[in-house]
Protein backbone atom coordinates (compact mmCIF):
# COMPACT_ATOMS: atom_id res chain seq x y z
CA UNK A 1 0.00 0.00 0.00
CA UNK A 2 1.81 3.32 -0.83
CA UNK A 3 1.92 6.04 1.93
CA UNK A 4 0.57 9.55 1.52
CA UNK A 5 2.70 12.75 0.88
CA UNK A 6 1.93 13.90 4.84
CA UNK A 7 3.00 10.88 5.75
CA UNK A 8 6.46 10.86 4.14
CA UNK A 9 6.93 14.13 4.34
CA UNK A 10 7.51 15.27 0.73
CA UNK A 11 7.03 13.30 -2.34
CA UNK A 12 5.14 10.21 -2.89
CA UNK A 13 8.19 8.27 -3.44
CA UNK A 14 6.13 4.92 -4.57
CA UNK A 15 7.66 1.71 -6.64
CA UNK A 16 6.11 3.40 -9.31
CA UNK A 17 8.01 6.76 -8.99
CA UNK A 18 11.11 5.05 -7.98
CA UNK A 19 11.28 2.97 -11.24
CA UNK A 20 10.01 6.55 -13.24
CA UNK A 21 13.41 8.25 -12.30
CA UNK A 22 14.70 9.68 -15.84
CA UNK A 23 18.23 8.20 -17.12
CA UNK A 24 20.02 11.39 -18.20
CA UNK A 25 23.51 12.36 -19.44
CA UNK A 26 23.97 13.29 -15.71
CA UNK A 27 23.59 9.61 -14.16
CA UNK A 28 23.79 7.59 -16.83
CA UNK A 29 27.59 7.25 -19.08
CA UNK A 30 28.36 4.24 -21.19
CA UNK A 31 30.57 1.89 -19.41
CA UNK A 32 34.41 1.93 -21.42
CA UNK A 33 37.88 0.98 -20.16
CA UNK A 34 38.78 3.98 -21.59
CA UNK A 35 38.43 6.45 -18.47
CA UNK A 36 40.91 4.11 -16.57
CA UNK A 37 43.94 6.11 -18.65
CA UNK A 38 42.44 9.17 -18.16
CA UNK A 39 41.86 8.96 -14.34
CA UNK A 40 45.44 7.36 -14.31
CA UNK A 41 47.11 10.17 -16.02
CA UNK A 42 45.01 12.62 -13.58
CA UNK A 43 46.13 10.76 -10.18
CA UNK A 44 49.66 9.50 -10.98
CA UNK A 45 50.94 11.54 -14.11
CA UNK A 46 54.65 11.09 -13.50
CA UNK A 47 54.56 7.21 -12.30
CA UNK A 48 55.84 5.06 -14.54
CA UNK A 49 53.22 3.39 -16.98
CA UNK A 50 55.36 1.16 -19.34
CA UNK A 51 58.79 0.27 -19.60
CA UNK A 52 60.36 -1.40 -22.41
CA UNK A 53 64.35 -0.99 -22.76
CA UNK A 54 65.19 2.15 -22.35
CA UNK A 55 62.04 3.49 -23.08
CA UNK A 56 60.05 4.60 -20.04
CA UNK A 57 56.64 6.41 -20.23
CA UNK A 58 54.55 7.72 -17.21
CA UNK A 59 50.99 7.75 -17.14
CA UNK A 60 50.71 11.37 -18.23
CA UNK A 61 52.92 10.88 -21.53
CA UNK A 62 51.02 7.56 -22.62
CA UNK A 63 47.70 9.36 -21.89
CA UNK A 64 49.08 12.04 -24.57
CA UNK A 65 50.87 9.42 -26.91
CA UNK A 66 47.34 7.74 -27.28
CA UNK A 67 45.53 11.12 -27.80
CA UNK A 68 48.15 11.83 -30.32
CA UNK A 69 47.32 8.90 -31.71
CA UNK A 70 43.48 9.16 -31.95
CA UNK A 71 44.18 12.53 -32.90
CA UNK A 72 46.39 11.23 -36.20
CA UNK A 73 44.15 8.55 -37.16
CA UNK A 74 41.00 11.27 -36.93
CA UNK A 75 42.19 13.55 -38.94
CA UNK A 76 42.60 11.20 -41.92
CA UNK A 77 38.85 9.99 -41.35
CA UNK A 78 39.41 7.08 -39.37
CA UNK A 79 36.75 6.18 -37.16
CA UNK A 80 33.35 4.30 -36.38
CA UNK A 81 33.39 1.52 -38.69
CA UNK A 82 36.89 1.39 -39.44
CA UNK A 83 39.00 -1.46 -38.16
CA UNK A 84 43.01 -0.82 -37.50
CA UNK A 85 44.76 -4.05 -37.40
CA UNK A 86 48.14 -3.99 -35.59
CA UNK A 87 50.95 -6.88 -36.37
CA UNK A 88 53.41 -6.79 -32.83
CA UNK A 89 54.67 -8.32 -30.01
CA UNK A 90 54.50 -7.22 -27.00
CA UNK A 91 56.01 -3.68 -27.06
CA UNK A 92 54.66 0.05 -25.88
CA UNK A 93 53.08 1.62 -29.35
CA UNK A 94 50.48 -1.82 -28.92
CA UNK A 95 49.34 -1.09 -25.69
CA UNK A 96 48.71 2.54 -26.52
CA UNK A 97 46.82 1.68 -29.56
CA UNK A 98 44.80 -0.25 -27.36
CA UNK A 99 43.38 3.52 -26.23
CA UNK A 100 43.66 5.49 -29.07
CA UNK A 101 41.92 3.69 -31.47
CA UNK A 102 38.64 3.43 -29.62
CA UNK A 103 39.15 6.77 -28.86
CA UNK A 104 38.28 7.92 -32.66
CA UNK A 105 35.29 4.96 -32.24
CA UNK A 106 37.47 2.61 -34.68
CA UNK A 107 37.98 -1.09 -33.37
CA UNK A 108 41.19 -2.47 -32.59
CA UNK A 109 42.40 -5.85 -34.07
CA UNK A 110 45.62 -7.07 -32.96
CA UNK A 111 46.66 -10.22 -35.08
CA UNK A 112 49.26 -12.74 -33.95
CA UNK A 113 52.49 -12.92 -34.82
CA UNK A 114 53.16 -16.35 -35.38
CA UNK A 115 50.97 -16.22 -38.47
CA UNK A 116 51.66 -16.97 -42.25
CA UNK A 117 51.10 -14.17 -44.83
CA UNK A 118 48.07 -15.95 -46.58
CA UNK A 119 46.33 -16.32 -42.92
CA UNK A 120 47.17 -12.40 -42.08
CA UNK A 121 45.37 -11.66 -45.79
CA UNK A 122 42.36 -13.86 -44.99
CA UNK A 123 42.13 -11.77 -41.73
CA UNK A 124 42.72 -8.45 -42.96
CA UNK A 125 40.33 -8.85 -45.38
CA UNK A 126 37.65 -10.30 -43.34
CA UNK A 127 37.76 -7.30 -40.56
CA UNK A 128 37.63 -5.25 -43.72
CA UNK A 129 41.01 -3.52 -42.22
CA UNK A 130 41.58 0.27 -43.54
CA UNK A 131 44.98 0.66 -41.18
CA UNK A 132 47.82 -1.52 -40.67
CA UNK A 133 49.93 -0.96 -37.91
CA UNK A 134 53.11 -3.28 -37.82
CA UNK A 135 56.45 -3.94 -36.01
CA UNK A 136 59.77 -3.27 -38.14
CA UNK A 137 60.56 -7.01 -37.66
CA UNK A 138 57.69 -7.94 -38.90
CA UNK A 139 57.27 -5.58 -41.55
CA UNK A 140 58.06 -8.49 -44.63
CA UNK A 141 54.93 -10.33 -42.80
CA UNK A 142 52.29 -7.50 -43.19
CA UNK A 143 53.36 -6.29 -47.29
CA UNK A 144 53.40 -10.50 -48.55
CA UNK A 145 50.22 -10.66 -46.62
CA UNK A 146 48.84 -7.08 -48.33
CA UNK A 147 50.19 -8.21 -51.66
CA UNK A 148 47.82 -11.13 -51.70
CA UNK A 149 45.03 -9.07 -50.26
CA UNK A 150 46.00 -6.53 -53.45
CA UNK A 151 45.42 -9.31 -55.79
CA UNK A 152 42.38 -10.02 -54.85
CA UNK A 153 40.82 -6.69 -54.12
CA UNK A 154 38.70 -4.83 -56.34
CA UNK A 155 40.54 -2.08 -58.05
CA UNK A 156 38.54 0.86 -56.72
CA UNK A 157 39.13 -0.10 -53.18
CA UNK A 158 42.03 2.06 -51.41
CA UNK A 159 44.55 -0.46 -49.56
CA UNK A 160 45.25 0.03 -46.13
CA UNK A 161 46.98 2.85 -45.05
CA UNK A 162 50.68 1.03 -43.53
CA UNK A 163 52.38 2.55 -40.30
CA UNK A 164 55.30 0.76 -39.12
CA UNK A 165 56.68 0.77 -35.89
CA UNK A 166 60.34 1.09 -35.16
CA UNK A 167 62.27 -0.47 -32.25
CA UNK A 168 65.50 -0.08 -30.60
CA UNK A 169 66.15 -3.29 -29.83
CA UNK A 170 65.56 -4.19 -33.79
CA UNK A 171 68.24 -4.23 -36.49
CA UNK A 172 66.97 -0.22 -37.88
CA UNK A 173 68.34 -1.04 -41.41
CA UNK A 174 64.91 -2.81 -42.58
CA UNK A 175 63.01 -0.33 -41.58
CA UNK A 176 64.72 2.64 -42.83
CA UNK A 177 64.72 0.77 -46.25
CA UNK A 178 61.16 0.06 -46.09
CA UNK A 179 60.59 3.46 -44.92
CA UNK A 180 62.73 4.57 -48.29
CA UNK A 181 61.63 2.35 -50.32
CA UNK A 182 58.07 1.83 -49.49
CA UNK A 183 56.87 5.32 -48.84
CA UNK A 184 54.88 3.94 -45.78
CA UNK A 185 54.56 5.76 -42.69
CA UNK A 186 56.66 5.89 -39.52
CA UNK A 187 55.23 5.31 -36.13
CA UNK A 188 56.57 7.85 -33.83
CA UNK A 189 56.44 10.44 -36.77
CA UNK A 190 52.40 9.81 -37.44
CA UNK A 191 51.95 10.38 -34.06
CA UNK A 192 53.90 13.95 -34.02
CA UNK A 193 50.72 14.53 -36.46
CA UNK A 194 48.50 14.60 -34.39
CA UNK A 195 47.09 17.02 -30.81
CA UNK A 196 48.27 15.38 -27.28
CA UNK A 197 45.14 17.81 -26.02
CA UNK A 198 43.23 15.69 -28.41
CA UNK A 199 39.26 16.22 -27.27
CA UNK A 200 38.43 11.95 -27.58
CA UNK A 201 34.46 11.49 -27.08
CA UNK A 202 33.58 8.10 -25.02
CA UNK A 203 30.93 5.88 -26.90
CA UNK A 204 27.63 6.76 -26.45
CA UNK A 205 26.31 2.71 -26.54
CA UNK A 206 28.42 0.59 -24.65
CA UNK A 207 27.16 -1.82 -26.66
CA UNK A 208 29.53 -0.47 -29.24
CA UNK A 209 32.35 -2.67 -30.41
CA UNK A 210 35.76 -1.84 -29.13
CA UNK A 211 37.94 -4.37 -30.25
CA UNK A 212 38.18 -7.74 -32.79
CA UNK A 213 40.01 -10.70 -32.18
CA UNK A 214 40.56 -13.91 -33.74
CA UNK A 215 40.15 -17.23 -32.49
CA UNK A 216 43.57 -18.99 -31.39
CA UNK A 217 43.83 -21.44 -34.42
CA UNK A 218 43.68 -24.65 -32.85
CA UNK A 219 41.05 -25.83 -35.18
CA UNK A 220 41.60 -24.88 -39.15
CA UNK A 221 39.01 -21.93 -39.11
CA UNK A 222 39.94 -18.89 -37.35
CA UNK A 223 36.40 -17.12 -36.31
CA UNK A 224 36.38 -13.16 -35.74
CA UNK A 225 35.16 -12.61 -32.16
CA UNK A 226 33.60 -8.92 -31.38
CA UNK A 227 33.91 -7.81 -27.95
CA UNK A 228 31.92 -5.11 -26.28
CA UNK A 229 33.19 -1.57 -24.36
CA UNK A 230 30.88 -2.54 -21.85
CA UNK A 231 32.43 -6.37 -21.80
CA UNK A 232 35.83 -4.84 -21.84
CA UNK A 233 35.06 -2.67 -18.52
CA UNK A 234 33.85 -5.62 -16.94
CA UNK A 235 36.14 -7.67 -17.28
CA UNK A 236 39.23 -5.56 -16.64
CA UNK A 237 37.38 -4.96 -13.54
CA UNK A 238 36.52 -8.92 -13.06
CA UNK A 239 40.32 -9.84 -13.39
CA UNK A 240 41.58 -7.33 -10.47
CA UNK A 241 39.31 -8.75 -8.21
CA UNK A 242 40.06 -12.00 -9.29
CA UNK A 243 43.16 -11.80 -8.35
CA UNK A 244 43.22 -9.71 -5.76
CA UNK A 245 45.92 -7.03 -7.47
CA UNK A 246 46.72 -3.99 -5.97
CA UNK A 247 47.68 -0.60 -7.10
CA UNK A 248 50.51 0.25 -8.44
CA UNK A 249 51.41 -3.34 -9.63
CA UNK A 250 54.38 -3.84 -11.97
CA UNK A 251 52.99 -6.16 -14.31
CA UNK A 252 55.56 -8.09 -16.77
CA UNK A 253 53.83 -9.24 -20.25
CA UNK A 254 54.76 -12.37 -21.18
CA UNK A 255 51.24 -12.97 -22.05
CA UNK A 256 50.41 -11.58 -26.05
CA UNK A 257 48.86 -8.89 -25.96
CA UNK A 258 47.49 -9.90 -29.41
CA UNK A 259 45.61 -12.96 -27.20
CA UNK A 260 42.11 -11.53 -26.13
CA UNK A 261 43.85 -8.14 -25.39
CA UNK A 262 46.13 -9.88 -22.87
CA UNK A 263 43.13 -11.04 -21.36
CA UNK A 264 41.59 -7.39 -20.60
CA UNK A 265 45.26 -6.25 -18.29
CA UNK A 266 45.90 -4.07 -21.48
CA UNK A 267 43.04 -2.03 -19.79
CA UNK A 268 43.32 -3.02 -16.29
CA UNK A 269 46.60 -1.47 -15.49
CA UNK A 270 45.52 1.46 -15.92
CA UNK A 271 42.54 0.75 -13.57
CA UNK A 272 45.04 -0.17 -11.64
CA UNK A 273 47.64 2.71 -12.34
CA UNK A 274 49.99 0.02 -12.25
CA UNK A 275 53.40 -0.70 -14.60
CA UNK A 276 53.63 -2.27 -17.78
CA UNK A 277 57.10 -3.83 -18.00
CA UNK A 278 57.29 -4.97 -21.83
CA UNK A 279 58.81 -8.68 -22.94
CA UNK A 280 59.37 -8.48 -26.37
CA UNK A 281 60.47 -12.12 -26.63
CA UNK A 282 59.70 -14.86 -23.16
CA UNK A 283 62.44 -16.86 -22.26
CA UNK A 284 62.36 -18.40 -18.40
CA UNK A 285 65.94 -16.24 -17.83
CA UNK A 286 64.29 -12.58 -19.30
CA UNK A 287 61.19 -14.09 -16.97
CA UNK A 288 63.74 -13.73 -14.07
CA UNK A 289 65.51 -11.24 -14.57
CA UNK A 290 62.65 -8.92 -14.49
CA UNK A 291 61.53 -10.00 -11.56
CA UNK A 292 64.75 -10.03 -10.15
CA UNK A 293 65.46 -6.41 -11.53
CA UNK A 294 62.17 -4.23 -12.46
CA UNK A 295 60.15 -5.13 -9.68
CA UNK A 296 57.47 -7.87 -11.38
CA UNK A 297 55.13 -8.82 -8.94
CA UNK A 298 52.65 -9.77 -11.72
CA UNK A 299 52.28 -11.97 -14.96
CA UNK A 300 49.93 -13.98 -16.40
CA UNK A 301 50.94 -17.30 -18.37
CA UNK A 302 50.11 -20.66 -20.82
CA UNK A 303 51.23 -23.50 -19.03
CA UNK A 304 53.75 -23.83 -21.41
CA UNK A 305 55.30 -20.88 -20.12
CA UNK A 306 55.13 -22.36 -16.70
CA UNK A 307 56.95 -25.77 -18.29
CA UNK A 308 59.56 -23.58 -19.35
CA UNK A 309 60.15 -21.48 -16.07
CA UNK A 310 60.20 -24.77 -14.15
CA UNK A 311 62.50 -26.77 -16.17
CA UNK A 312 64.89 -23.76 -16.86
CA UNK A 313 68.70 -24.21 -16.19
CA UNK A 314 70.35 -22.60 -13.34
CA UNK A 315 71.94 -20.53 -15.50
CA UNK A 316 68.88 -19.22 -16.67
CA UNK A 317 66.91 -19.18 -13.04
CA UNK A 318 67.61 -16.83 -9.90
CA UNK A 319 66.72 -18.24 -7.20
CA UNK A 320 65.39 -17.37 -4.33
CA UNK A 321 62.62 -15.17 -5.94
CA UNK A 322 63.04 -11.83 -4.06
CA UNK A 323 59.68 -11.34 -3.16
CA UNK A 324 56.18 -13.89 -3.97
CA UNK A 325 55.39 -13.87 -7.14
CA UNK A 326 52.02 -14.02 -8.67
CA UNK A 327 51.11 -16.01 -11.70
CA UNK A 328 47.53 -16.26 -13.92
CA UNK A 329 47.55 -19.06 -16.02
CA UNK A 330 44.32 -19.98 -18.21
CA UNK A 331 44.55 -21.38 -22.15
CA UNK A 332 44.96 -25.20 -20.73
CA UNK A 333 44.36 -27.50 -18.12
CA UNK A 334 47.91 -26.72 -16.43
CA UNK A 335 49.23 -30.32 -14.83
CA UNK A 336 49.44 -30.99 -10.95
CA UNK A 337 53.24 -31.02 -10.78
CA UNK A 338 53.88 -27.78 -12.70
CA UNK A 339 51.28 -26.01 -10.30
CA UNK A 340 53.10 -27.73 -7.53
CA UNK A 341 56.30 -27.07 -8.50
CA UNK A 342 56.25 -23.55 -9.16
CA UNK A 343 54.52 -22.94 -5.90
CA UNK A 344 57.48 -24.37 -4.52
CA UNK A 345 59.72 -22.52 -6.02
CA UNK A 346 57.55 -19.21 -4.37
CA UNK A 347 55.52 -18.33 -7.44
CA UNK A 348 52.07 -17.76 -6.18
CA UNK A 349 49.58 -19.37 -8.70
CA UNK A 350 45.90 -18.31 -9.77
CA UNK A 351 44.62 -20.81 -11.97
CA UNK A 352 41.53 -19.24 -14.35
CA UNK A 353 39.37 -20.63 -17.12
CA UNK A 354 37.81 -18.84 -20.49
CA UNK A 355 38.24 -18.34 -24.25
CA UNK A 356 38.56 -15.65 -26.79
CA UNK A 357 34.25 -15.88 -26.60
CA UNK A 358 34.57 -15.01 -22.69
CA UNK A 359 37.38 -11.77 -22.60
CA UNK A 360 39.33 -14.23 -21.81
CA UNK A 361 39.47 -15.98 -18.07
CA UNK A 362 36.14 -15.84 -16.90
CA UNK A 363 36.35 -18.78 -13.76
CA UNK A 364 39.04 -18.79 -11.26
CA UNK A 365 39.51 -21.51 -8.70
CA UNK A 366 39.59 -19.51 -5.88
CA UNK A 367 41.68 -20.70 -2.90
CA UNK A 368 39.79 -21.72 0.07
CA UNK A 369 41.82 -21.07 3.49
CA UNK A 370 40.69 -24.48 4.73
CA UNK A 371 42.71 -26.03 1.79
CA UNK A 372 45.91 -25.06 3.24
CA UNK A 373 45.82 -27.86 5.70
CA UNK A 374 45.12 -30.96 3.38
CA UNK A 375 47.43 -33.26 2.17
CA UNK A 376 49.86 -32.02 -1.00
CA UNK A 377 48.29 -34.17 -3.53
CA UNK A 378 45.00 -32.99 -2.47
CA UNK A 379 46.04 -29.56 -2.60
CA UNK A 380 47.51 -29.81 -6.09
CA UNK A 381 44.23 -31.73 -7.14
CA UNK A 382 41.71 -28.91 -5.89
CA UNK A 383 44.03 -26.36 -7.85
CA UNK A 384 43.68 -27.96 -10.59
CA UNK A 385 39.99 -27.14 -11.47
CA UNK A 386 38.64 -24.45 -13.29
CA UNK A 387 36.52 -23.06 -10.27
CA UNK A 388 33.93 -20.56 -10.18
CA UNK A 389 33.04 -17.85 -12.28
CA UNK A 390 34.57 -14.20 -11.78
CA UNK A 391 32.19 -11.82 -9.63
CA UNK A 392 31.52 -10.35 -13.13
CA UNK A 393 30.54 -13.06 -15.26
CA UNK A 394 26.66 -13.76 -14.23
CA UNK A 395 26.09 -17.45 -14.73
CA UNK A 396 28.67 -20.58 -15.71
CA UNK A 397 27.15 -23.78 -15.37
CA UNK A 398 27.53 -27.59 -16.82
CA UNK A 399 24.68 -29.01 -18.39
CA UNK A 400 23.56 -32.15 -20.29
CA UNK A 401 23.65 -31.42 -23.62
CA UNK A 402 20.75 -33.13 -24.88
CA UNK A 403 18.52 -31.78 -22.52
CA UNK A 404 20.39 -28.72 -20.75
CA UNK A 405 19.60 -29.77 -17.44
CA UNK A 406 22.57 -28.99 -15.08
CA UNK A 407 24.34 -32.50 -14.55
CA UNK A 408 24.42 -33.18 -10.43
CA UNK A 409 27.47 -31.73 -8.57
CA UNK A 410 28.82 -35.22 -8.22
CA UNK A 411 31.88 -34.74 -9.85
CA UNK A 412 31.62 -37.49 -12.29
CA UNK A 413 28.33 -36.88 -14.61
CA UNK A 414 29.48 -35.06 -17.88
CA UNK A 415 28.12 -32.42 -19.67
CA UNK A 416 28.98 -28.95 -21.58
CA UNK A 417 30.86 -25.83 -19.73
CA UNK A 418 27.97 -23.04 -20.52
CA UNK A 419 27.92 -19.19 -20.06
CA UNK A 420 25.30 -16.36 -19.45
CA UNK A 421 26.08 -12.79 -18.66
CA UNK A 422 27.84 -9.53 -19.48
CA UNK A 423 31.67 -10.93 -20.36
CA UNK A 424 30.21 -12.92 -23.45
CA UNK A 425 30.81 -11.65 -26.82
CA UNK A 426 28.97 -9.64 -29.07
CA UNK A 427 29.16 -12.43 -31.44
CA UNK A 428 31.27 -13.69 -34.43
CA UNK A 429 31.51 -11.12 -37.63
CA UNK A 430 29.93 -12.30 -40.56
CA UNK A 431 29.25 -15.48 -39.47
CA UNK A 432 26.01 -15.79 -38.45
CA UNK A 433 25.85 -19.88 -38.65
CA UNK A 434 28.28 -19.48 -36.13
CA UNK A 435 26.89 -17.41 -34.01
CA UNK A 436 22.92 -19.51 -33.87
CA UNK A 437 25.47 -22.28 -32.66
CA UNK A 438 26.90 -20.85 -30.11
CA UNK A 439 24.25 -19.33 -28.51
CA UNK A 440 21.71 -21.73 -29.09
CA UNK A 441 18.81 -22.45 -26.03
CA UNK A 442 20.06 -19.18 -24.58
CA UNK A 443 23.34 -20.08 -23.32
CA UNK A 444 27.08 -19.49 -24.83
CA UNK A 445 28.16 -23.20 -25.61
CA UNK A 446 31.77 -23.46 -25.18
CA UNK A 447 32.59 -27.01 -26.48
CA UNK A 448 34.73 -27.79 -23.74
CA UNK A 449 33.36 -30.62 -21.29
CA UNK A 450 33.66 -30.70 -17.61
CA UNK A 451 31.92 -32.03 -14.32
CA UNK A 452 30.39 -30.22 -11.57
CA UNK A 453 31.96 -30.72 -8.03
CA UNK A 454 29.88 -30.89 -4.80
CA UNK A 455 31.21 -27.78 -3.67
CA UNK A 456 30.38 -26.09 -6.89
CA UNK A 457 33.70 -25.87 -8.27
CA UNK A 458 34.02 -27.03 -11.97
CA UNK A 459 36.52 -28.64 -13.88
CA UNK A 460 37.32 -29.19 -17.43
CA UNK A 461 37.78 -33.01 -18.81
CA UNK A 462 38.15 -32.58 -22.22
CA UNK A 463 36.76 -29.99 -25.73
CA UNK A 464 33.87 -31.94 -26.87
CA UNK A 465 35.50 -32.66 -30.44
CA UNK A 466 38.78 -34.05 -28.47
CA UNK A 467 36.86 -37.00 -27.03
CA UNK A 468 37.80 -40.49 -27.18
CA UNK A 469 35.15 -42.71 -27.90
CA UNK A 470 36.68 -46.43 -27.49
CA UNK A 471 34.19 -49.53 -27.96
CA UNK A 472 31.39 -46.96 -27.21
CA UNK A 473 33.13 -45.96 -23.82
CA UNK A 474 34.11 -41.73 -23.36
CA UNK A 475 38.02 -41.28 -22.70
CA UNK A 476 39.20 -37.92 -21.36
CA UNK A 477 42.21 -37.20 -23.28
CA UNK A 478 42.87 -34.91 -20.56
CA UNK A 479 43.00 -37.60 -17.93
CA UNK A 480 45.06 -39.63 -19.71
CA UNK A 481 47.78 -36.77 -20.59
CA UNK A 482 47.82 -36.02 -16.50
CA UNK A 483 49.34 -39.85 -16.20
CA UNK A 484 51.57 -39.44 -19.28
CA UNK A 485 52.65 -36.29 -18.18
CA UNK A 486 53.65 -37.68 -14.75
CA UNK A 487 56.40 -40.22 -16.29
CA UNK A 488 59.65 -38.27 -15.28
CA UNK A 489 60.95 -38.60 -18.79
CA UNK A 490 58.10 -36.43 -20.14
CA UNK A 491 58.20 -32.85 -21.02
CA UNK A 492 55.44 -32.26 -22.71
CA UNK A 493 52.20 -34.65 -23.87
CA UNK A 494 49.27 -34.14 -26.06
CA UNK A 495 47.06 -37.24 -26.23
CA UNK A 496 44.17 -37.52 -29.37
CA UNK A 497 42.29 -40.07 -30.92
CA UNK A 498 43.46 -42.54 -33.11
CA UNK A 499 41.80 -45.38 -35.45
CA UNK A 500 41.75 -48.52 -34.15
CA UNK A 501 40.62 -51.49 -35.95
CA UNK A 502 39.13 -53.08 -32.98
CA UNK A 503 37.95 -49.98 -30.79
CA UNK A 504 36.78 -47.66 -33.04
CA UNK A 505 39.37 -45.55 -31.79
CA UNK A 506 41.93 -45.52 -29.01
CA UNK A 507 44.54 -42.81 -27.26
CA UNK A 508 47.38 -42.21 -28.96
CA UNK A 509 50.03 -40.00 -26.85
CA UNK A 510 52.53 -37.26 -28.27
CA UNK A 511 55.48 -36.95 -26.04
CA UNK A 512 58.28 -35.00 -26.13
CA UNK A 513 61.33 -35.95 -23.66
CA UNK A 514 63.33 -33.98 -21.38
CA UNK A 515 66.65 -33.25 -22.01
CA UNK A 516 69.50 -36.08 -21.20
CA UNK A 517 66.67 -37.88 -19.38
CA UNK A 518 69.08 -40.21 -17.39
CA UNK A 519 71.73 -39.12 -20.20
CA UNK A 520 69.57 -40.77 -23.02
CA UNK A 521 70.48 -44.48 -21.94
CA UNK A 522 67.13 -45.20 -22.76
CA UNK A 523 65.46 -45.36 -25.95
CA UNK A 524 62.10 -44.73 -27.62
CA UNK A 525 60.72 -48.17 -27.68
CA UNK A 526 61.79 -48.61 -23.74
CA UNK A 527 61.02 -45.40 -22.95
CA UNK A 528 57.11 -45.87 -24.32
CA UNK A 529 56.54 -49.16 -23.25
CA UNK A 530 57.68 -47.81 -19.78
CA UNK A 531 55.18 -44.82 -20.18
CA UNK A 532 52.13 -47.19 -21.34
CA UNK A 533 53.47 -49.73 -18.22
CA UNK A 534 52.81 -46.71 -15.75
CA UNK A 535 49.33 -45.53 -17.76
CA UNK A 536 48.34 -49.39 -16.61
CA UNK A 537 48.78 -48.73 -12.85
CA UNK A 538 47.33 -45.60 -12.91
CA UNK A 539 44.25 -45.35 -15.61
CA UNK A 540 41.39 -47.92 -16.65
CA UNK A 541 42.56 -50.63 -18.93
CA UNK A 542 41.14 -49.06 -21.87
CA UNK A 543 42.35 -45.48 -21.37
CA UNK A 544 46.04 -46.64 -21.51
CA UNK A 545 47.34 -45.05 -25.24
CA UNK A 546 47.61 -48.03 -27.42
CA UNK A 547 50.46 -46.03 -29.04
CA UNK A 548 52.86 -43.33 -28.33
CA UNK A 549 54.58 -41.07 -30.99
CA UNK A 550 58.05 -38.77 -30.04
CA UNK A 551 58.70 -35.67 -31.31
CA UNK A 552 60.76 -33.04 -30.78
CA UNK A 553 58.47 -30.18 -30.22
CA UNK A 554 54.37 -30.17 -29.88
CA UNK A 555 52.82 -27.77 -32.39
CA UNK A 556 51.55 -24.54 -30.48
CA UNK A 557 49.44 -21.75 -31.58
CA UNK A 558 51.54 -18.52 -29.65
CA UNK A 559 49.80 -18.69 -26.71
CA UNK A 560 50.34 -22.40 -25.86
CA UNK A 561 47.50 -23.88 -26.76
CA UNK A 562 48.50 -27.30 -28.25
CA UNK A 563 47.11 -27.32 -32.37
CA UNK A 564 45.61 -30.81 -31.75
CA UNK A 565 44.14 -30.13 -35.51
CA UNK A 566 47.75 -30.51 -36.43
CA UNK A 567 48.09 -33.92 -34.59
CA UNK A 568 44.97 -35.18 -35.73
CA UNK A 569 46.93 -34.90 -39.35
CA UNK A 570 49.61 -36.71 -38.22
CA UNK A 571 48.04 -39.75 -36.99
CA UNK A 572 45.80 -39.89 -40.26
CA UNK A 573 48.97 -40.53 -41.95
CA UNK A 574 49.72 -42.91 -39.20
CA UNK A 575 47.07 -45.05 -40.18
CA UNK A 576 44.40 -47.02 -37.93
CA UNK A 577 46.27 -49.38 -35.03
CA UNK A 578 46.40 -52.67 -35.78
CA UNK A 579 44.64 -55.46 -33.89
CA UNK A 580 47.78 -56.91 -32.82
CA UNK A 581 50.02 -53.88 -33.10
CA UNK A 582 51.46 -52.81 -29.80
CA UNK A 583 52.89 -49.53 -30.70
Amino acid sequence: MRRKDSEMGGTDVGLRDIDDLPKNKVNYTALTPLWFLERAATVYPERLSIVHGSVKHTWGQTYSRCRQLASALSRRSFGIGTTVSIIAPNIPALYEAHFAVPMTGSVINPINIRLNAETVSFLLKHSSTSVVMVDQEYFTLAMDALNILAAEMDKNNNPPLVIVIGDENCDPKPLQRALKERGVLEYENFLQSGDPEFKWVPPEDEWQSIALGYTSGTTSSPKGVVLSHRGAHLSSLGGILMWGMLEGSIYLWTLPLFHCNGWCFVWALAALCGTSICLRNVSAKAIYLAIANQGVTHFCAAPTVLSTILNASSNDTILPLPRKVDVMTAGAAPQPLVLAGLSRLGFRITHTYGLSETYGPSTVCTWKPEWDDLPSDTRVRLHARQGVRYISMEVVDVVDMTTMDPVPADGKTLGEIVFRGNMIMKGYLKNPEANNEAFKNGWYHSGDLGVKHLDGYIEVKDRAKDIIISGGENISSLEVEKVVFSHPAVLETSVIAREDEKWGESPCAFVTVRENHNNNAVNEVELAEDIIKLCKKKLPAFWVPKSIVFLSSLPKTATGKVQKHVLRSRVKELGPVRRRSNL
